[in-house]
């Protein structure tokens, strides 16, 4: 608490070193351009050349070698991975994620045993304060889980940081249940850095998602790309609580703000911890650092794109996040010629509505949606008000093909749900992958891709920080290779359709109730009964919940 004063009366504006350090704000966030040199693009598809164009404007541009580039497709394999990568690490382990599982004490040992062999490894861990600590002090939680680590090395080898979203606080904080609190905004990016490898993915680091849960997973094997992700966790770190032992406190640690951070405690000052934090975040979203004089190759046939959105960071009306305006130019690009394929998915169905609009009313492009079946969402038959989340998305789902019945775009815009076994009983996986694929013309095989963290709803364009990329190539083995993705995806998905919804004849061997045996007794008729299967039923508790709650979900 007194580091927060001293930050907040004393601590200097990042914007100017040398300003009066009774300056309480940063009077203007400038305004930036990106520093991406023109490139030639004529190799590359020409309809691509305006979207290579607009991109530039937007985001830093990074020239990767495919053969850098690994998709991964099983979560056991992500968690192989991840093990190995970390044990095998020589200078610098960097992890983001929502929370980490308060049982993955494997994982733990791995962090403990790298950290013991190498001491020239430094290891730095960001996760969410709001869901990091949620069962703190009655049980277990991620910060429990972790402080071992920092009693044993110290918090300037194992630095782990905690975001709280800056518009949670007070009386609201104090009365809003644990669970719901979480609606104000979250930290959601996973950034999975080894050395000079950075792992993105939608998965968060625990045990479901390591097993029985299917992601998407991408690795890059790239300096630059990886410092880039790297500088994206150190500003937020900046702007986030440390990890300490506590012996004062029933949870054993304390969350502390230190004087190095580069803002005030929100609570303080909101005012001035957003200005501080968008002078912070809008340099590294638009621009990269180049050295004097450095020459980008000219024969290339791939290109990584960084976009995040960073929206509860900024003040309002002056967002500068990257995420949104590029996937939104992204999807202007299916306007741009005839027989242009396109696939999303999303585990949580909340398409925003301006990037719905932009699937359903392209004029010359086909697609293909996957969801998440009920059964393959982890709320499935959950307890609280959870258990009616799979029933709304399963309502954003429904509409959405409402929207295709009504612009007559059944045979172009196809709904499939992804179901594998049961969710939480033996075998029954969950759903959890996010993305968008888009072709170049006349082709079948995607050419761009956007992997990260983002599930696409009104939640991720106002609430979250989520980090993400954009990969456009025409490298033959890397555009199979993102085909086989999105094939793999589709062996566990079935077609949705409205007449799902519909209710169909119950068997036979079903119980009849007693006032339809009567009537059909009456007209001499055998009995037939109505209803809707059991996981397609959306009840009007489900309507009320998405009225009220829709842009938090």
């Amino acid at each position: 608490m007194i580091s927060s004063v001293y930050n907040y009366l004393f601590s200097r504006s990042p914007a100017n070193p040398n300003s009066d350090p009774n300056q309480t704000s940063i009077n203007q966030t400038r305004s930036l351009s990106t520093n991406n040199k023109p490139l030639n693009y004529s190799s590359f598809h020409p309809n691509l050349k305006p979207v290579f164009q607009q991109l530039d404007s937007i985001s830093p541009r990074f020239i990767i070698n495919p053969e850098n580039i690994t998709i991964l497709n099983d979560p056991k394999v992500f968690y192989k991975t991840l093990i190995t990568k970390i044990s095998t690490a020589k200078s610098r382990v960097f992890l983001t994620s929502l929370y980490m599982g308060k049982t993955q004490y494997e994982l733990i040992e791995v962090l403990d045993k790298a950290l013991s062999d190498n001491e020239d490894l430094k290891i730095d861990i960001l996760t969410d304060a709001l869901r990091g600590t949620r069962e703190s002090p009655e049980a277990a939680s991620s910060a429990t889980l972790l402080l071992p680590l920092v009693e044993k090395f110290g918090q300037h080898r194992i630095n782990i940081r905690f975001y709280h979203t800056p518009h949670l606080s007070g009386l609201i904080k104090s009365i809003t249940p644990r669970r719901i609190n979480e609606g104000w905004g979250l930290q959601h990016m996973k950034l999975y850095g080894f050395d000079n490898e950075i792992m993105l993915s939608g998965a968060n680091l625990s045990n479901d998602y390591f097993n029985d849960r299917q992601d998407r997973y991408y690795i890059f094997k790239d300096q630059p790309l990886t410092d880039y992700y790297y500088n994206i966790q150190a500003i937020i770190n900046s702007l986030s609580y440390q990890l300490l032992p506590s012996s004062k406190l029933p949870s054993g640690f304390k969350l502390s703000w230190p004087t190095s951070n580069k803002s005030c405690e929100p609570h303080l000052n909101l005012h001035r911890f957003i200005q501080d934090s968008s002078y912070l975040l809008d340099p590294i979203l638009k621009q990269h650092n180049t050295k004097p004089n450095e020459e980008e190759p000219t024969d290339f046939d791939t290109v990584v794109y960084p976009i995040s959105q960073f929206t509860p960071l900024f003040p309002d009306q002056n967002d500068r996040s990257t995420e949104k305006p590029a996937i939104l130019r992204l999807l202007a690009y299916l306007d741009s010629s005839s027989n242009i394929k396109w696939w999303f998915t999303a585990g949580y169905f909340n398409m925003l509505p301006q990037y719905q609009d932009k699937l359903l009313n392209s004029k010359h492009s086909s697609g293909t949606v996957i969801t998440a079946s009920p059964k393959a969402n982890s709320f499935y038959k959950s307890s609280g008000v959870s258990y009616y989340l799979p029933q709304a998305y399963l309502l954003f789902a429904k509409r959405f093909l409402e929207q295709i019945q009504k612009l007559n775009k059944q045979d172009f815009i196809k709904v499939f749900e992804w179901e594998n076994g049961v969710v939480n009983t033996p075998n029954g996986w969950s759903y959890h992958a996010k993305g968008i694929w888009i072709t170049t013309p006349d082709d079948d095989e995607p050419s761009m891709t956007i992997i990260g963290s983002s599930n696409y709803t009104k939640r991720a364009y106002s609430l979250d920080l989520e980090s993400n990329a954009v990969i456009i190539t025409k490298n033959p083995e890397l555009k199979k290779q993102m085909k086989h993705e999105i094939d793999n995806l589709l062996i566990h998905a079935k077609p949705l359709r409205l007449a799902d919804f519909n209710p169909k004849p119950i068997n036979n061997d079903q119980p009849i109730p007693e006032k339809a045996q009567a009537e059909a007794e009456e007209r001499e008729t055998t009995p037939t009964v109505y209803q809707i299967d059991e996981d397609k039923k959306i009840s009007y508790g489900v309507h009320l919940l998405v009225r009220l709650l829709g842009g938090k979900m």
